[in-house]
């Protein structure tokens, strides 16, 4: 496939410059695409950026900056923020985005979708995960850490167009296009909520929720997320969920979770948009969900430095 028609400045917008937003910046442009950041407190027009692959080799790339009055020739903005982010960072910009754009959402949990649909105005939206790793070693200095798997899919409005749908898939490693998408955000949501919290209230890497103690734990987490997905439409089977769950858990042993992270340096977690998008969808549906209940409160407890 050829890229020379999207390849120039300001067809692929990159909202946040995160470890995630970096990782997908290069791995566009490794591809031969051109795109550009929009972040929230760049202070130049361009900055050079540094990037380890899985091998081991870096390369440094200029990053072109962009701010809400050059995005009329946007066709694609990928949102790649934190869950609890989204909306005060994606709302303000709408005005400025052309309403042929297409949005992608790609951050872990569930929710932001519900919140800024009705402000679309047409336009199309896509949802998305990942699973790559990827660790900010300074500011504009990434390594990535995993291959991981990334799903992509339509949500609502006009599809993504054909060539911006194979340039994404050409660019991020181990990616696929899945419809419908929900059901695999919500598997990846109960892999997140069986292990993010736990991880991070017990201080532990990933590897050691492996261990007997945590099992009941585990299976009445995964329980609950299968029952309140089911309410909503969505079919999970609990056994293949669970074994996939403690596949992740072997998969990413030496890996310290997410949510352990924002603990540890004490930044805000993406609780609510994992455990607390669960909780949001059983009140909704009146079903009772204690083991997450009990794990949110612990989780809420620890972020708040109790």
């Amino acid at each position: 496939m050829t890229t020379s028609d999207i390849t120039h400045t300001g067809k692929i917008v990159i909202l946040g410059a995160g470890a995630i937003g970096q990782l997908i910046f290069h791995q566009l442009s490794t591809y031969g695409l051109s795109p550009t950041l929009l972040g929230r407190d760049a202070n130049a027009d361009s900055q050079m950026l540094e990037f380890t692959n899985l091998d081991g080799e870096t390369v440094t790339r200029q990053a072109q900056f962009i701010d809400k009055s050059m995005l009329a020739s946007c066709e694609l903005l990928i949102v790649c923020v934190k869950a609890y982010q989204v909306e005060a960072a994606l709302l303000p910009l709408l005005d400025a985005l052309p309403t042929e754009a297409h949005l992608l959402l790609l951050h872990n949990g569930l929710g932001p979708h519900l919140s800024v649909a009705p402000h679309l105005a047409g336009r199309g939206l896509s949802l998305g995960t990942t699973s790559q790793g990827a660790l900010k070693q300074g500011r504009w200095q990434i390594r990535q850490t995993g291959a991981g798997l990334t799903q992509v899919g339509h949500a609502q409005g006009p599809r993504l167009a054909d060539n911006l749908r194979r340039a994404l898939l050409g660019a991020i490693h181990n990616s696929e296009w899945c419809e419908p998408i929900l059901p695999m955000l919500w598997q990846k949501l109960a892999i997140n909520i069986a292990i993010n919290p736990l991880t991070a209230i017990n201080d532990c890497r990933n590897g050691e929720l492996a261990g007997a103690e945590f099992e009941p734990t585990i299976f009445a987490l995964v329980q609950e997320v299968v029952t309140v997905a089911n309410a909503d439409g969505i079919a999970l089977d609990q056994t293949q969920l669970t074994e996939r769950v403690y596949q992740v858990i072997q998969l990413t042993a030496s890996n310290y979770s997410s949510m352990h992270q924002d603990i540890h340096h004490g930044r805000q977690t993406e609780i609510e948009a994992i455990t607390g998008y669960l909780l949001s969808r059983a009140a909704e549906h009146g079903i009772a969900t204690p083991a997450n209940q009990a794990i949110y409160h612990q989780l809420k407890s620890l972020e708040r430095g109790d």
